[in-house]
């Protein structure tokens, strides 16, 4: 007999999602997370720790057994068995890479010939290595498991992962080349990986990869198709035509790393990176094609599963595509059946599963924030689309709306740990984006797929895909360069915890504010206003700045107040990212000159950032044009954003604003002494509200006596010590100098042992105060002269 629901009945509520499986993939994820952490681990690895944890479990199961109810305990029963399951797979997998002969070796540093199976992608490492002063993709790193090892006279057999490091320029083009699942031979020294980690030890690569054995078929298919797509696309602009790749197969190789800088500040980074979404829309297009073909019934998840397995081949199978195929299939489960039981069962169930496979994704970022996003698709974002299809919007657009800010809302924390940054443009950004992308990533792959049979239909077919593509690196650009585009937040995981909460109350506060419609309209203007509005960090910068030291690391970037909005920027750094960062929390949109006192990488190779999205007048050089790498690079920077350079000459002296300065080195190349690219660095002496500032770049002790010889040196107010205050200084330049502030451009933990403990001394015991940017941050002059101090801002 069936039941009849009477009239007006609102029926059962809505099933709320099933937890069941979450409580032990939680504790599955935990388990795992201390059992490969290095401080866990030495915690647990003496007695003490190993009986307080032994303690804690057997009072943990009484309690199960002695309180509760049934339900409870049973909860209680799912996290302790998944707590359990998760660390015992930990602690074999760490055991299975943290002893043997091989770990003895590496401490000791000891030379190997090895053979090994490559386990994913040879990956490009931008930044300067150890003791180089070059930037750019100059190391290379890849996994791989030994097949064979020999050292100290005796051979290893079918032993553990470890980690290749290429640094040598003439070889790195080799290891590029290769492909997972090859077998090649190699020598190097071993060196020590650190507790914890999934690999046994290091190999510096001191010779070339030998090819032993091809990589499986699958793999050399997968790599013609991936160089078909880029030589489709080789015809695109650059934007384009590095950013196809990545939203197809990951692939950034060719992506310009000013667009890279771009992506992270707008919070598009996700879509370069293989995940989820990827593997979502490459099969959605399948199954709709599938429909439209008339595939019905249990064809349809049959295509499905052939369309994931194909784009995992393509996209090569490693963890993180696998890993992204799993969040994949969950998320189209849900968008599928639109039910979150289910949902959550199949996410909780892939992360049980992934972690057990692999417990170093408990440590994963990567890893956290695809399941976090993948929460936020099938938990919070249908809920929120709920709410803005009640207010009036069309369910389509709601969810558009909803999608983007659920992921990041919940994604944001976790982000910060990162970048040290939260973006206030990513909504806006992906909300732009998201029309254009899908287009892309299928067009993508339909000329990836055509390059092995007709080239130039791939061809066309990236062209056409070149328009989609052209509006997210758009969107990203300009987006990135928006007044006040991210704001800056401590990395730290009391930071994340803060914005976390803030974002709970900021989700309550806009439920009750939706409710009074005159509120909401007031809050949207104001929030409107608060993003349109240039501004800078609370107290920064500070009033009546004079110079800045940004905080670039291992490198000079110094910014000269020049008049509101406007400042000369002497040298940028290493890193576009992080000067373009220290512009935009002064505030500076205008610059009448960039100096850049020598050609060394960690001079000019910020560069880029100082160009982007400012008015620059000109840029000015040395005399000397090496290294020649890095000076044809600064012609080309310039040249793309019609900036001309120009040669300065001793003597030269110019006002911009308040702003006065005079060259007074190098009067002439000295060579034979030294470095002679630091030698021939441009000093400048510099006036600003009374206030007396020395800037003297790299330039080592044989200049520096040059230079007191030609200049009667006085007192000034302010040093820029030299090299990063390494020890190669003048004693009589700093004597006759006597500073009243010496600041040292410096990074963090450096190999060079900058700055120097005899060169802090002497300026210590001339009276100077020392400030440092590896330690003190970013750092501000204030004057005026007579009540000169420095403000300092950690990044």
């Amino acid at each position: 007999m069936t039941a009849v629901q009477p009239a007006g009945s609102a029926g059962p509520p809505p099933a709320g999602p099933d937890l069941r499986l979450a409580v032990p993939a939680l504790g599955c994820w935990l388990g795992a997370f201390l059992a490969t952490s290095p401080r866990a681990w030495r915690a647990v690895s003496g007695p003490i720790g190993a009986a307080s944890a032994a303690a804690l479990l057997v009072a943990a199961c009484a309690l199960l057994l002695l309180r509760g109810r049934r339900r409870e305990r049973l909860v209680v029963a799912a996290a302790l068995l998944g707590l359990l399951a998760g660390s015992a797979m930990g602690a074999v997998r760490l055991a299975a890479v943290q002893g043997g002969d091989l770990r003895a070796w590496a401490r000791d540093g000891a030379s190997a010939r090895v053979v090994l199976r490559l386990s994913e992608d040879p990956r490009s490492v931008a930044g300067t290595t150890s003791g180089s002063s070059r930037r750019g993709s100059d190391t290379v790193l890849v996994r791989g498991r030994v097949v064979q090892l020999s050292a100290r006279g005796r051979v290893l057999r079918h032993g553990p992962p470890v980690l290749v490091i290429a640094l040598d320029r003439a070889q790195l083009w080799r290891w590029r080349t290769l492909l997972p699942g090859q077998t090649v031979r190699t020598s190097g020294q071993l060196r020590a990986a650190r507790q914890g980690e999934a690999v046994a030890a290091l190999i510096l690569a001191r010779s070339p990869p030998r090819p032993v054995a091809d990589p499986p078929r699958a793999q050399r298919a997968a790599g013609r198709l991936r160089a078909g797509l880029r030589k489709a696309a080789g015809h695109l602009p650059a934007g384009p035509r590095g950013l196809l790749p990545g939203l197809v197969l990951g692939d950034t190789s060719r992506m310009p790393p000013e667009l890279s800088d771009d992506f992270r500040t707008a919070g598009l980074t996700h879509l370069v990176a293989v995940s989820g979404a990827n593997v979502a829309i490459v099969v959605g297009f399948l199954l709709l094609l599938g429909r439209w073909c008339g595939v019905r019934g249990l064809g349809l998840p049959a295509l499905g599963l052939l369309g994931m397995l194909a784009f995992v081949v393509l996209a090569r199978p490693q963890p993180s595509v696998l890993r992204a195929a799993v969040m994949g299939g969950v998320g189209l489960l849900a968008l599928a059946t639109g039910r979150r039981r289910a949902s959550v069962a199949a996410l909780s169930g892939a992360v049980l599963v992934l972690v057990l496979l692999d417990p170093w994704l408990a440590r994963s970022y990567g890893f956290v924030l695809s399941v976090l996003a993948t929460g936020a698709l099938v938990l919070v974002a249908p809920s929120w689309a709920d709410g803005l299809s009640r207010g009036g919007l069309p369910r389509a657009a709601a969810a558009a709306i909803a999608v983007p800010l659920a992921a990041q809302a919940v994604c944001a924390p976790v982000i910060t740990l990162l970048s040290g940054q939260v973006s206030l443009v990513a909504v806006p950004a992906n909300l732009l984006a998201a029309p254009a992308v899908a287009p892309a990533t299928v067009l993508g792959v339909l000329a990836t797929a055509a390059s092995a049979v007709s080239p130039p239909t791939a061809r066309l077919l990236a062209t056409v895909a070149g328009l989609p593509t052209w509006w997210v690196v758009e969107v990203a650009q300009r987006s990135a360069s928006a007044p006040l585009a991210a704001l800056g937040w401590t990395s730290s995981v009391t930071g994340a915890l803060v914005l976390a909460v803030l974002t709970v109350v900021a989700a309550a506060a806009v439920r009750r504010v939706r409710a009074h419609p005159r509120l909401a309209a007031a809050v949207a203007v104001l929030l409107a206003v608060a993003l349109a509005v240039p501004a800078a960090s609370p107290g920064w910068p500070p009033r009546g700045w004079l110079l800045v030291a940004c905080d670039v690391g291992q490198g000079d970037a110094l910014v000269l107040s020049a008049g509101p909005a406007g400042a000369v920027v002497v040298d940028a750094g290493p890193d576009p990212r992080l000067v373009d960062r220290c512009l935009r929390g002064l505030g500076v949109r205008r610059v009448p000159l960039v100096v850049l006192t020598h050609l060394h990488a960690d001079h000019v190779e910020g560069l880029p950032g100082v160009l982007r999205g400012r008015r620059v007048g000109e840029v000015l050089v040395g005399p000397y044009d090496e290294p020649a790498g890095e000076h044809v690079r600064v012609l080309r920077w310039s040249a793309a954003a019609r900036v001309p350079v120009r040669r300065t000459t001793v003597g030269e002296r110019r006002q911009v604003g308040p702003l006065r300065w005079e060259v007074l080195w190098p009067a002439r190349v000295i060579e034979g002494e030294g470095s002679t690219p630091n030698n021939a660095s441009i000093v400048l002496l510099v006036r600003s509200d009374r206030v007396r500032m020395l800037l003297t770049g790299d330039v080592e002790p044989a200049a520096q006596q040059a230079l007191l010889r030609r200049w009667r040196a006085g007192p000034v107010d302010v040093l820029k010590v030299a090299h990063h205050g390494s020890a190669h200084q003048s004693a009589r330049l700093l004597a006759a100098l006597r500073p009243r502030v010496a600041l040292i451009s410096v990074g963090v933990g450096n190999d060079y042992g900058h700055p120097a403990p005899r060169t802090l001394r002497a300026l210590r015991m001339l009276g100077a105060l020392v400030r440092r940017t590896d330690r003190d941050g970013t750092l501000a002059v204030v004057g005026p002269r007579a009540h000169l101090r420095v403000v300092a801002r950690r990044r």
